[in-house]
């Protein structure tokens, strides 16, 4: 349900949007039963068509008895995959809404004879706040190597040593995190956990080992895993948003040929090769060049 910062908007269409102060968003449907019914009968004779129904030649059996061989929820997914995808495209448009993400979709009520309601969410991202962050991590990183009585404890490596590239590139997103004011919503937070998740729980199983058996090996609960990822999950999402940030500010271009490079790296693999080489693909590779090309900006600056 919408929080008690949520802005909520009713549209004539008879959905209300409601919006979260970390950018998250839900619009709730409400559609006339006989809509339901009309889409539900339509998704019943398009799945009747290859079912064999007992009694019956294939695709002949009468629609009654074709809902009643077909499960609810392939039944109820079909229907809606007629009406959903028209009402959120035209709410998002009206609405001048920016998701980020596919929504996902809940029922709110749903009894047969009576209006649906339907729960659309998904989420748009808010403005990130960027800090002098040149100046902030110049200071930074002079500061750390400078020791005086007031900071503690001395070096115990000679004050001339110098920084690693991953030292440095960690002290660059240290610097970032802790300056920049970014706010990342949950729903998107909780997709990166349930990703992480998913890959943790394929490696396991490759392993021959369960999850149970596997917390225990680590001397974990299931709860503190994912209180672990959540916090790795947002500040992977934030420094994502505040580098992509940066490069638009102090427009970072990324040459074509870069992104042709970085597709021939994978020549290795044709197959993933060829998922590369599409519009979306590229896009993606030449955000992600850029993030790259900012974070050695300003590791140069240590």
């Amino acid at each position: 349900m919408p929080t008690k910062k949520s802005k909520i908007n009713e549209n004539k269409d008879n959905s209300i949007i409601a919006r979260s102060d970390d950018g998250t968003v839900q619009i709730t449907f409400t559609i006339p039963f006989s809509e339901i019914e009309e889409a539900r009968n339509k998704a019943a004779k398009e799945l009747g068509r290859d079912l064999a129904v007992p009694g019956f030649r294939k695709g002949m059996a009468p629609l009654s008895k074709v809902i009643e061989s077909i499960p609810d929820n392939t039944l109820l997914e079909k229907c809606l995959s007629f009406i959903l995808p028209d009402l959120v495209s035209k709410v998002i448009k009206e609405n001048d809404l920016k998701p980020v993400i596919y929504p996902k979709f809940e029922l709110v009520k749903a009894i047969d004879g009576e209006d649906w309601q339907i729960r659309a969410i998904t989420c748009e991202l808010n403005p990130v706040e960027l800090s002098d962050y040149r100046k902030e991590i110049s200071g930074s990183a002079k500061a750390k190597a400078i020791w005086t009585p007031k900071s503690g404890k001395p070096p115990e490596e000679p004050q001339d040593k110098v920084m690693t590239q991953h030292e440095k590139e960690h002290e660059v997103m240290e610097v970032l995190l802790k300056t920049t004011k970014v706010n990342i919503p949950k729903i998107l937070v909780d997709e990166e956990v349930n990703s992480r998740l998913s890959k943790l729980l394929e490696r396991i199983e490759k392993l021959g080992l369960n999850l149970e058996s596997y917390l225990v090996s680590i001397n974990k609960t299931a709860e503190n895993l994912r209180s672990e990822y959540e916090i790795q999950s947002k500040e992977t999402l934030a420094l994502d948003l505040i580098l992509t940030e940066i490069a638009k500010s102090e427009k970072v271009e990324v040459d074509k040929k870069d992104v042709d490079n970085a597709i021939k790296a994978s020549q290795s693999d044709p197959q993933l090769a060829k998922e590369l080489d599409t519009p979306e693909r590229r896009q993606f590779i030449e955000v992600i060049l850029k993030r790259r090309k900012v974070l050695d900006n300003l590791i140069s600056l240590i």
